[in-house]
Parts: C-alpha cells; structure tokens; sequence
C-alpha cells in the first residue's frame, strides 16, 4: 500500500499542507513539528510523488546545474567537488540535472520555469553571460557560482582566488625567490585571469619587476603543464621557482622538471592551485591553495532552495576564503 501525505498528516495531527511544507523544509514550519512529520514519514518508507507535486503545485522538483563547458578545460576534481556540494543539499527534495552550456549552441528554449525550478550556474568564463541573461529575464530563480556577476544575477557565490594566489606567491618569496614564473589556466575562464592578478600583485607589493618571458599558458591540462614548463626549462636564466594555475598543470610541470634531469624542488620550486585530492600523495607533496568548489557550490545551493521557498531572492555576493597548504615542493633559498 502507498503511504501518502494524508496518512502522515493523520499520525501527526496537522493538515496535509504542513506536511508538505515540513517535508520541503519550509521555514513556515516550526523545527519541531519537522522533526515529528520526518520521523513518522521515515517510519512509514513514505516516498514523495514527485510526478504528482509537480502536478499540483506547477513546479519540475528539477535543479539545473550548469557548467560553462564540460568538454575544455573543465578537470574532473572540479566537476565532482562541484556536483557533491549542490547535491549535498538538493538531496531527496528536486532532482538534480548537470548540463553545460556550451552543448546549447545559444539555444535555450528547453530552459524554462516548467522545467527547471531553479538554475545554478558554475561559471567559467565570460560566454555563459548569455545563458545567465537568459535565465534571468525570465525570472527563473538563479545563483551564480565562481563568479562575481552583479549586472547579471542578484545572488553570487565564488572563492577569493586572487587573494588565495597572492598568499602562495607571497610564500615563495619569503623563501628567497624573485624569479618566479607562472602557468596560467585557460585565457578564456575569470580564474585565470583572477589567478594571474594575484600573481602579479605579490610580486609588485615586494618590488620585483615583471617578465613577459616567465608567463606561459598551460591551458588547466596536464598536457598544458607539461608543455609549458618545457618552454620555461630553454629559459636562462631558469625561474627559481613556478605558479601552476592549478593543481594538474602543476603535476605536468613536475614531469618535465624530472625529465629534464632537474629536481623540485632542489633545482625549481612548483606550488598549485586547487588542493586536489592527489595532491598531498605527489612526491614532492604539493604546495598549493585550497578552492573551497565543494562549499561554494553547497552555500550556492542553499541560497538557491532559499529563493525558491520564499519567491524573491536576496542581493549578495559572498567570498569564501580559500586557505595556503604548505607541503614539500616549495624550498628556501638564498637570498638574492
């Protein structure tokens, strides 16, 4: 026999409204009462119907989660990381449907308030702007994630990179380096550029002088890493010490230093950017800045449920800190 709302209401003694709202985690609903509702839901197996929610109250129960692009430049770690915080909190109450934007070719017809409940949006770069219109001329409720996109979506959540780069860098030269190279991600994508700004803040607040020959493009690839720590290795002088835009290209960079017949960090010191899930078991392990992608895409989320229980969303824009993880790939040197 299926258990439906009405037999819940009926064991807890309030109306099938209350249920409902309780089962979604309104805030219109004391916590206790949630409490009593989920306890009996649990103990009667009660699934909701979510073909027949959808029905009445002319909602999809789907979230969509889009990616600038799944196919260019987008690791794995990020994509995971990005997909466990939003599910984390959507869990049992909406579907969750992962797409990316660029598979649109800019044709979002499909993306509607009848299938979609609500948008988040990792963005990676500049070309989602017209997805992110899109949605929000219609009045889907929307969270924008990775990017500060205030003209666009009232509500953004992403990580402080600039700051998190100039704190690694700044940490290499309290080690004694000044010539200090950089690997940069994609062009196209705001991190890179974020990345590179905090880059070449640290070495102006310490007053070296910036060289066009020590920045190279590795694309967020292994590959990218590979090859452009191979253009830096003809250099002379060689940099003492190399920013990866992350945490692969930095693993790329490391190969080549060991196939050149160099050490890291004895010969070239190597930090990254992302603290990915290899990076404390590299050998050297990894100095690098830990990205926050599964807590900003969870406050995201929730900020997104938010919107979409109370029907207007709240203006904000919220950093979260990223955190410097000293390991063993970053040396001391002498001072030049």
């Amino acid at each position: 026999m299926t258990v439906t709302i009405k037999d819940i209401a009926r064991m807890a003694g309030v109306s099938h409204t209350t249920v409902s709202r309780a089962l979604n985690d309104s805030p219109l609903i004391h916590e206790d009462t949630k409490r009593k509702i989920r306890a009996i839901a649990a103990r009667l197996d009660y699934t909701p119907n979510y073909s027949a929610k959808s029905l009445v109250l002319a909602r999809s129960y789907h979230i969509g989660l889009f990616f600038s692009t799944l196919s260019k430049g987008t690791s794995s770690n990020f994509f995971h990381e990005t997909v466990k915080g939003v599910h984390s909190t959507v869990n049992s109450k909406y579907h969750l449907i992962v797409n990316a934007i660029d598979d649109y070719d800019g044709n979002f017809a499909t993306v509607t308030r009848k299938t979609f409940d609500g948008v988040i949006v990792m963005s990676q770069s500049d070309n989602d702007e017209s997805f992110i219109r899109y949605v929000a001329d219609r009045s889907i409720p929307l969270v924008v994630l990775n990017r500060n996109a205030e003209h666009l979506s009232p509500v953004h959540v992403l990580a402080d990179d600039r700051a998190g780069v100039y704190r690694v860098v700044e940490h290499m030269i309290m080690q004694g380096h000044n010539r200090i190279a950089i690997i940069e991600g994609k062009q196209s994508f705001k991190s890179s550029q974020a990345r590179k700004d905090g880059y070449l803040q640290a070495l102006r607040q310490y007053g070296i002088g910036t060289d066009d020959k020590l920045h190279t493009v590795g694309g967020y690839t292994l590959e990218g890493g590979y090859r452009a720590m191979k253009e830096l290795l003809r250099l002379t002088p060689l940099p003492t010490a190399v920013f990866c835009s992350s945490d692969e290209m930095a693993v790329g960079a490391m190969k080549a230093i060991a196939d050149s017949g160099l050490s890291v960090p004895g010969d070239i010191s190597v930090a990254g950017f992302d603290d990915d899930i290899f990076s404390a078991f590299l050998s050297p392990a990894l100095t690098t800045v830990k990205r926050p992608v599964e807590t900003i895409s969870r406050i995201g989320a929730e900020k997104l449920l938010r919107e979409i229980e109370r029907g207007s969303p709240s203006k904000e824009t919220l950093f979260v800190e990223t955190e410097l993880v000293v390991r063993e790939s970053v040396r001391q040197i002498g001072r030049a």
